[in-house]
């Protein structure tokens, strides 16, 4: 069944059931306070009578006296433990009721007897006669008004049962239709898509904020979401297939050579393994910075915690100065706290110096402030290469991206090492920025959050 037909028939089914519930107990209550409230009319009249009788004269013929209380409905009779004190006296239309078989009560007694399928209220007050003997007086008068009454309500509320579920039947439909239409253009669009292979997402109602409208607003998310996952991966698996393609086809070409000559010549041989060896381990290099690039920001296993930046700082420039044998001039500001991962915080600021080395031959200057005169930390790294062209500084944290494609291919470069950085940069909270004037150097800049209080 669908969910707009179960919309439907849950809710139509639902209030069915609520309204005869309602109606039901609307039913009970008025029948139990109608029979009630007529046993209470029939009880305070056969008081009446009581009093009425004993206060008769005694000249009076007692079935004349009784004729004269009894009810336009129902039937008076006097009882005494051996049978009728007189015989019953009853109206016009009850005649039957005196065929009835009496039952001598010692003590009041209100209740309601069925005889020959018709209902009746019978009141039993014991009194004593004008004789001085006790006997009972009974007072039966049929429910047949309060019966009838009872039928007319009945078809009543059965027929506003009916009418009442009309526009509940309607709404329903209107109902499951109008919360189905989202999910149904949900469906739709994915169906498309599917077909299509082509993003597309939902039209929608920005007057109204309801939560259909905030499911749509999420489908749409995850659609761009999605369409731009899959341009990044349609554009990496191109870029990849690019840049491996020339290692490959490197060792192809050297391995080819050694098959025809490499062993008649000693340094063609010489050649052809050295330019193997070096291209295998660019290889090597490129996949695995393309492992990191594909991790999520959840899989870097990221520790956060206060790291005082001059050690970090110090450290890494006695590995990189006895690694490259290049000069790394610190320069300390202040003394700052960061609020990072300490290896993935080297491996970031390992990413820049290596770049600085590839394009500068100069000192390469590290400095180490705060912005502005806050707590705020902050790490520059500065060299005196041959810079970046301001129309290319936009590009040159994408994929496989490099600003001097000779350069980059001679130093074993595959333009992936800024756009690690931009990875490692989200996934430890840190900014990072470029700044760079052709011909003159290029300034590196992490920001990192203060330690929380």
């Amino acid at each position: 069944m669908k969910l707009q037909n179960k919309i439907h028939t849950y809710t139509s089914l639902l209030f069915a059931v609520l309204l005869v519930a309602i109606n039901f107990s609307i039913y009970f209550l008025f029948s139990q306070l109608s029979i009630d409230s007529r046993k209470d009319q029939v009880e305070a009249a056969a008081e009446n009578m009581i009093r009425g009788i004993q206060r008769a004269s005694v000249s009076v013929a007692a079935e004349d006296l009784l004729r004269a209380y009894v009810p336009l409905d129902g039937m008076l009779r006097l009882m005494r433990p051996e049978g009728d004190f007189l015989p019953p006296i009853t109206s016009s239309s009850e005649q039957s009721l005196s065929l009835m078989k009496g039952v001598f009560d010692e003590t009041r007694q209100v209740r309601m007897i069925t005889y020959e399928s018709n209902r009746y209220i019978l009141v039993s007050v014991p009194m004593i006669w004008t004789n001085g003997e006790v006997v009972n007086l009974q007072v039966t008068e049929s429910l047949q008004p309060t019966m009838q009454t009872l039928q007319v309500l009945r078809i009543v509320l059965v027929a506003v049962t009916g009418i009442a579920l009309i526009p509940v039947v309607v709404s329903g439909r209107l109902l499951g239709r109008l919360i189905t239409r989202p999910i149904t253009s949900m469906i739709s669009t994915m169906k498309e898509i599917q077909h299509s292979g082509k993003f597309k997402r939902l039209p929608l109602n920005s007057s109204s904020r309801d939560e259909l409208v905030e499911m749509g607003e999420t489908f749409n998310d995850m659609i761009e979401l999605l369409e731009r996952n899959f341009v990044r991966q349609e554009q990496f698996v191109s870029n990849a297939s690019h840049e491996l393609k020339t290692p490959l086809t490197i060792i192809e070409s050297y391995a080819s050579l050694l098959k025809r000559r490499g062993l008649e010549h000693p340094n063609i041989f010489a050649e052809s393994v050295e330019a193997i060896h070096s291209e295998a381990i660019r290889m090597k290099d490129m996949a695995e910075q393309l492992l990191l690039l594909a991790r999520n920001e959840e899989q870097w296993n990221v520790v956060l915690e206060p790291v005082r930046l001059t050690r970090i700082a110090t450290e890494l420039k006695a590995t990189f100065e006895n690694a490259f044998a290049r000069q790394i001039q610190l320069d300390v500001q202040a003394d700052c706290i960061g609020y990072t991962d300490e290896n993935k915080l080297k491996q970031l600021l390992f990413i820049f110096l290596d770049n600085a080395r590839k394009y500068s031959d100069e000192p390469i200057h590290l400095m180490i402030d705060t912005i502005g005169g806050t707590a705020q930390p902050c790490i520059r790294i500065t060299d005196q290469g041959i810079g970046i062209p301001k129309e290319k500084l936009s590009k040159v944290f994408d994929r496989f991206y490099r600003v001097d494609e000779a350069r980059s291919r001679q130093e074993g470069g595959a333009g992936l090492g800024l756009s690690l950085a931009t990875g490692i940069a989200q996934a430890i909270h840190a900014q990072i920025g470029l700044e760079s004037v052709e011909g003159s150097g290029t300034t590196a800049t992490i920001i990192l959050p203060t330690v929380p209080k």
